[in-house]
């Protein structure tokens, strides 16, 4: 593991600040709230222990992400993964599409996301579903299914329908459902044009919620919009989920599935991700899979979501016959 593995993400800030100059310091900080002034500034007064090498990784992971964020905003996800991928390969392509997205998510609203779901609740609850489906866009899974949750039964369908057409939202618009919301909460921010709510979002806030609520969004959701409702339940469960299973259910799947569909999906996968399912296989088994591995080519990007939906699908049906378990979220008990 090099020195850059083991620095947090607030530490590598501060290392992108010092080696950019005081002069370009100032103006960042003159973008940066009170508190985040305040940790950048304790970072950059401990900082003594990073190596030219790991200064380096930093600021090349920086130059990275910063072509990244510029390919995204100048055509968009798709653009930019097209061109990322040619230039650093698909994981590596993968990982910093991910962290850009990320971070331009988390600009807008951020007041709101310290904020507890009931508490948030009582102040938008009376706004209009499109307002209320933005909002919940910019959250957390985990926040914004406690509000979905508890929003009026008739408010959920137009809200979770709203999130999963909702594709690209201007500043303009941003910045005055935040100007209406600074009565309220005396905070606004301004936000890029960035991607948010979509199918996968609203997956994301449905796999948190109780099946109960998930289940009824769903089931009224597909008399309205059939097909959107498949591809929602199609993002509930990604690849990459397949790990958070316990042994016993992924050997169960594992004894589903064609070795190449696995090969070719683990090719858009980190190593965290390909070492449980090798960890879960015979000893001979996972070599003759990692020398497969070895001499397999080069994998277009859509073949490798085309067997990762593949063995997705596997995966829901032996949870629609009860012989796995998914956990999902805070309210789904197992009650032995």
């Amino acid at each position: 593991m090099s020195d850059n593995d083991k620095v947090t993400t607030k530490r590598k800030a501060a290392a992108v600040i010092i080696a950019l100059g005081s002069d370009h310091a100032s103006n960042i900080y003159k973008c940066l709230r009170d508190d985040e002034i305040e940790q950048l500034t304790i970072e950059i007064a401990t900082i003594k222990d990073l190596s030219p090498d790991a200064m380096d990784e930093i600021m090349e992971e920086f130059y990275n992400l910063c072509l990244a964020q510029k390919f995204f905003s100048e055509g968009g996800i798709d653009y930019a993964k097209e061109i990322l991928n040619k230039a650093f390969g698909l994981q590596n392509a993968n990982s910093l599409i991910e962290k850009v997205t990320k971070t331009l998510k988390t600009r807008a609203f951020d007041f709101l996301k310290k904020m507890e779901p009931k508490y948030l609740l009582s102040f938008i609850q009376n706004e209009h579903p499109q307002t209320i489906a933005l909002i919940l866009s910019y959250l957390k899974s985990e926040q914004a299914s406690g509000i979905i949750a508890d929003l009026p039964r008739e408010t959920q369908i137009e809200v979770a329908e709203r999130i999963a057409t909702m594709d690209r939202t201007s500043p303009d618009v941003i910045r005055e459902v935040e100007k209406t919301l600074e009565k309220k909460f005396s905070s606004t921010m301004s936000v890029g044009l960035a991607e948010i709510g979509g199918v996968k979002h609203i997956a994301g806030i449905l796999n948190e919620v109780d099946r109960g609520t998930e289940k009824y969004i769903l089931e009224e959701l597909s008399k309205k919009e059939p097909n959107l409702a498949e591809e929602i339940r199609k993002r509930m469960f990604i690849f990459e989920d397949i790990v958070t299973l316990d042994e016993m259910a992924i050997q169960r799947f594992l004894r589903e599935v064609d070795t190449k569909d696995l090969l070719i999906a683990l090719k858009g996968s980190n190593k965290e991700v390909s070492d449980v399912f090798y960890g879960n296989m015979s000893a001979r088994m996972a070599e003759m899979m990692k020398d497969e591995a070895q001499y397999m080519g080069t994998v277009r990007l859509a073949e490798v979501e085309e067997a990762q939906q593949k063995l997705v699908g596997i995966v829901r049906k032996l949870e629609e016959t009860g012989e796995i378990h998914i956990s999902r979220g805070r309210k789904d008990e197992i009650i032995v």
